[in-house]
């Protein structure tokens, strides 16, 4: 069975974001593999002997030497990231990816930071479409690694440019311009320290998604689904750290825009598009703003279609999510009251109680993907957005304790598998051959 949680403190720092909420979910990661993903790809020691047939000085120093080959290796994948042939700097740019998702090098890259910039800026410059986007990828997560200091601001500030030339070059690679809306976002988000910074950020990603840069009909291209869905995410990202005299100003001016994303063919765009609409709501909520106007009449009406849609030319899959997901946007719009959901982590979980808590947490899962776990419970800067305290210190006994057997896991998987189909069946749709 899943061991008890400890549940963080939900006390707010400036760039983290609360709300009220009830209980929905409960999200689970896998710790174990993570912990294989560090090791396949940060470290190649080979096995010993048992840790209880060698003294602790000779484990230590096993540690260590395992440290210092790590370093070497991604020492060895910077280098290669000048390297003449394309395919070399791909596998050092997808080895990165996977090191600095799934580990905290924080201090490690804190000597390399201006090799690995430089580096990543020639891939951006002369790299193409693929190379690109992984480039951008990694720059994100060397920001996440740095935080919020000044290193972390010096290379925000001097790749913010180069982010925002091939974000809005529209003869560039679309998986590149969506790579680099996702840098400029988080990389803003986590390091600027200027408002002139964010509100530039905010425009340049704004005219990446808003009606006006699409074709006439109102819907955006479905080969710029991608592109859109990341600069839509990063500008609702940025919204969420905003001082309140800019927030109102959108909600004077700009956020009527978004309900016209709703009509997308894309289904993902419609979603965010939705969550957007729901987190603009949230924070004219803290800032006592009524939007309760004839427009948002229409735009209720809107979500109340898309929460029970069912036509068929749209895949049963999607209909199903978005059906799910726009039943809550429309009851916190009518009710003001979130659905929460509950994140587990090694010993720790936290609320996911408001919109904006949601939102920051989707951006950082979808840059990290499984490392998620572990920088929750290591990365400072992660757990200072989440009012989560300092890092927890366990022993041995604690870490042992809170691992559950392959076989536990077996009979809770297979007794949860079992009570879902039950309350599936309940209310599963019985077709019958009338006669």
């Amino acid at each position: 069975m899943a061991p008890p949680c400890v549940r963080a403190d939900r006390g707010l720092s400036p760039r983290s974001a609360g709300g009220p909420g009830s209980g929905r979910a409960v999200s689970h990661a896998s710790e174990e593999e993570t912990g294989s993903e560090v090791l396949s790809h940060c470290s190649s020691a080979s096995e010993g002997g048992s840790p209880a047939e060698e003294p602790a000085g000779s484990e230590a120093a096993g540690e260590q030497g395992q440290e210092e080959e790590a370093e070497e290796r991604l020492k060895e994948h910077m280098d290669n990231l000048l390297d003449k042939s394309a395919r070399t700097r791909l596998a050092a740019l997808q080895s990165l990816r996977l090191a600095f998702s799934s580990r905290a090098l924080s201090e490690f890259l804190l000597e390399h930071r201006l090799t690995l910039t430089d580096s990543l800026e020639k891939c951006l410059k002369k790299g193409k479409g693929e190379e690109q986007a992984l480039a951008g990828t990694v720059l994100t997560l060397l920001c996440l690694q740095m935080g919020s200091g000044p290193e972390g601001e010096e290379v925000f500030r001097s790749m913010k440019p180069l982010l925002i030339s091939i974000l809005t070059d529209s003869m560039a690679s679309p998986a590149a311009r969506q790579s680099c809306a996702t840098a400029l976002g988080m990389c803003c988000y986590i390091a600027a320290a200027d408002l002139e910074d964010l509100v530039s950020c905010l425009s340049c990603l704004e005219s990446i998604f808003s009606p006006p840069s699409t074709p006439e009909g109102g819907s955006a291209p479905s080969q710029h689904g991608p592109l859109h869905c990341s600069a839509l995410q990063s500008w609702s990202l940025l919204l969420t750290i905003c001082p309140p005299s800019h927030i109102k100003s959108i909600l004077d001016n700009g956020w009527l825009r978004l309900p016209l994303l709703l009509a997308s063919s894309n289904v993902a765009l419609r979603i965010l598009a939705g969550e957007t609409v729901a987190l603009v709501f949230e924070l004219a909520q803290d800032m006592e703003v009524d939007l309760c106007h004839q427009d948002t009449v229409f735009l209720c009406a809107q979500l109340k279609g898309l929460a029970t849609e069912s036509n068929k030319y749209r895949a049963k899959t999607d209909r199903r999510k978005q059906r799910s997901i726009f039943r809550d946007i429309l009851h916190f719009i009518e009710s003001g009251e979130h659905q929460e959901e509950t994140v587990r982590f090694g010993l720790e979980c936290m609320d996911l109680d408001s919109w904006a808590r949601q939102r920051t947490y989707q951006a950082f899962k979808e840059v990290l993907s499984s490392g998620i776990c572990h920088h929750l419970q290591n990365n400072e800067l992660l757990r200072e957005i989440f009012g989560l305290g300092p890092p927890l210190v366990l022993d041995a006994a604690a870490l042992k304790a809170s691992k559950v057997s392959h076989f536990e896991k077996h009979l809770y998987n297979s007794a949860a598998s079992k009570a879902r189909t039950k309350a599936r069946s309940r209310v599963r749709d019985k077709r019958v051959d009338v006669l």
